[in-house]
């Protein structure tokens, strides 16, 4: 019998209760997740704009730039991964090409948004959305797409912040009606209308909880009793990282030496640990992973 697929293993946790899936920007954190023990990770769009280019979370990075980031992530670890494909790089012809240049990646799953291009981070004012027949029809060319029917294709909407609570509802059926596996509402205000929204809408829901914003900081367990399947905390990581490298910097320019933070650092063994790196060996077994 063969060992189940990264999208099938995906399906069944789903299946079977809620899942964790800490955000990454990139390959090595990924790796870390794994390795401390979470079923599945979660690559974020803005986590992959601010850190690999510097850029904010409005849609400047190329599809092929997220299809190679998220591939080097996927090709990392033995675990699933969903990543955040924005808007989906253009019109329902284009997001059919993402689908397809994602799955043959390796990634388990992604998210499309109903924002208008240039999007805005989800929890800022400003955003604008598609027609819902426009999101509908892009819904539907993924699905067409997909050549894995195991893809996990989740469909996210703005609408709460953009129109109201009940337009997020009513699109979130459109979508699911269109073929979305999971649905994402971003931007829920309250518990409950993470209550409501799970009430309403019959499929796997995933819940964000991101620092600093409009949702409430939920825990894992509330979440599951709430209903949520997939909980993401996509940029908490990023924002950890960045914190500690900051205040780094501004010692090492102050002191002109890093030893005092050599206690904080991860030494060069817990990285090739990190890495499944041993420098003694002939072969590198690292791409063998996935």
């Amino acid at each position: 019998m063969s060992e189940p697929t990264k999208m099938q293993r995906l399906r069944n946790l789903i299946n079977a209760g809620t899942v964790a899936m800490p955000g990454v920007p990139n390959a090595s954190m990924a790796r870390q997740v794994e390795r401390a023990g979470f079923d599945a990770v979660y690559l974020s769009g803005a986590g992959m704009a601010n850190c690999t280019a510097g850029l904010p979370d409005v849609g400047l990075l190329t599809m092929n730039e997220v299809v190679m980031l998220a591939g080097f992530v996927a090709q990392a670890v033995k675990i699933p991964v969903i990543v955040d494909a924005d808007t989906g790089f253009g019109g329902a012809e284009n997001v059919g090409r993402t689908i397809y240049e994602l799955e043959r990646a390796g990634l388990a799953g992604c998210h499309l948004e109903d924002q208008e291009f240039p999007k805005r981070c989800g929890h800022l004012a400003g955003k604008r959305l598609v027609e819902t027949d426009d999101m509908v029809a892009k819904i539907r060319a993924a699905v067409a797409a997909k050549r894995d029917r195991d893809f996990v294709l989740i469909a996210r909407t703005d609408a709460r912040a953009v129109e109201n609570f009940d337009g997020a509802v009513q699109r979130a059926q459109a979508y699911v009606a269109a073929g979305a596996d999971a649905i994402f509402p971003e931007a829920l205000q309250s518990p409950n209308e993470f209550r409501d929204f799970a009430q309403e809408v019959k499929v796997p829901l995933l819940a964000n909880m991101t620092e600093f914003g409009k949702s409430p900081l939920l825990s894992l367990g509330e979440l599951s009793d709430l209903g949520y399947r997939m909980v993401i905390f996509p940029q908490s990581a990023f924002r950890v990282s960045m914190k500690t490298t900051g205040e780094f910097f501004a010692a090492l320019k102050k002191a002109g030496t890093p030893n005092d933070w050599l206690y904080r650092m991860q030494t060069r063994q817990e990285l090739y640990d990190t890495l499944a790196y041993d420098p003694a060996a002939e072969t590198w077994p690292g791409y063998q992973n996935s």
